[in-house]
């Protein structure tokens, strides 16, 4: 058999699946010639797959970071069976087969921009320096990379912490910022409302959403605390307190902060949201749903439901520049990065 550039020979059952849909991988650290090995040092847990784990173990935290391990070893993988994602890694580059095209070298520290969800992993440190009670993961062990995985070089101007955290989210800036851009492009300056505004990929959508023109945006959090600081951070043009769970309450909340919404991005780590985020939109709207725990089903029938006219988008994390768009708002945007560097020092 020789390698397949995504990953088919890794797959171990069942047979004839990608590596994303496989139930096991196979993760042994001897490489096929267009393959990277990676020698990992951090693992970013998706935050919807975190928040399950935490949740389903009472946020004790050995327990989660057994369950970690029992996935991993079980599915040389970091795939959570509940929620289907993963997350992604930092690490050094440990060897390069001759095929690989992937353009890095031994020694180069870096960020996969795929998700583990697809990523063969093998933990050889139990997790000890992980306490379990962040997304975040101190881990030693390797990883593997195919021929048409996505890496990215660290900056070395960013701590490798803040790096990981906005890698693992820099799908969901530029794609928003594709969206407005292609409202502006038609003549129309959209009113923007990010659902989740104060999180990681909430607050890089809001700084992406008005760089590429928006007319309005608006940041809608859940409770008091957060409100405080996206509206410390100077990300939104209002910051809007509403349960996204509530369909009505959050469609009474964008509309007094000047909605409805032209385009509505919706990045929280809870199920539940899909149809505060329909009604919340404009008819014609758009809404993007970057988070892992969105029912699609749901999304689609509400909407039908709701005679909503709305083009719904799946954020599928990958735009092409999408790692180095990121970085640059960050840098380019002080609340951005305040946000970023309070939620590592939480952890």
């Amino acid at each position: 058999m020789s390698s397949s550039p995504v990953g088919l020979h890794r797959v171990l059952a069942p047979a004839g699946v990608l590596p994303q849909a496989a139930e096991r991988l196979d993760a042994r650290p001897e490489l096929w010639p267009d393959e990277v090995r990676i020698t990992v040092e951090r693992l970013n847990l998706d935050a919807a797959s975190y928040r399950q784990l935490a949740d389903t173990h009472g946020g004790d935290g050995a327990a989660i970071r057994r369950a970690v391990l029992d996935i991993v070893a079980t599915r040389g993988k970091m795939q959570n069976p509940v929620t289907g994602s993963g997350g992604m890694l930092v690490g050094v580059v440990d060897e390069v087969g001759p095929g690989s095209p992937l353009g890095v070298r031994p020694g180069d520290r870096v960020a996969t921009l795929v998700s583990l969800t697809l990523t063969p992993l093998r933990i050889i440190d139990e997790l000890k320096d992980w306490d379990g009670k962040s997304e975040q993961v101190p881990a030693r062990g390797h990883a593997i990379l195919f021929a048409r995985s996505i890496v990215a070089k660290l900056p070395d101007d960013l701590k490798p912490e803040l790096s990981l955290a906005v890698m693992d989210v820099c799908g969901a800036p530029a794609l928003t910022a594709r969206v407005v851009r292609s409202y502006v492009d038609k003549g129309t300056k959209p009113v923007v409302s990010v659902i989740g505004g104060a999180g990681k990929s909430g607050s890089l959508s809001l700084a992406a959403a008005r760089a590429a023109g928006a007319a309005r945006t608006i940041g809608v959090v859940p409770v008091e605390s957060e409100r405080e600081r996206l509206t410390a951070a100077g990300l939104a043009d209002a910051v809007a307190l509403a349960d996204a769970r509530d369909p009505v309450a959050l469609a009474e909340a964008v509309q007094a902060a000047g909605g409805p919404a032209d385009i509505t991005v919706v990045c929280v780590d809870v199920p539940g949201c899909e149809h505060g985020a329909v009604l919340s939109t404009a008819a014609g709207g758009t809404v993007i749903f970057f988070s892992m725990a969105t029912s699609f089903s749901a999304a689609a029938l509400g909407a039908e439901g709701l005679a909503a006219d709305v083009t719904m988008l799946v954020g599928n994390g990958y735009v092409p520049g999408h790692a180095e768009y990121a970085m640059e708002l960050l840098r380019a945007e002080p609340g951005v990065r305040g946000l970023f560097e309070g939620r590592l020092a939480e952890d």
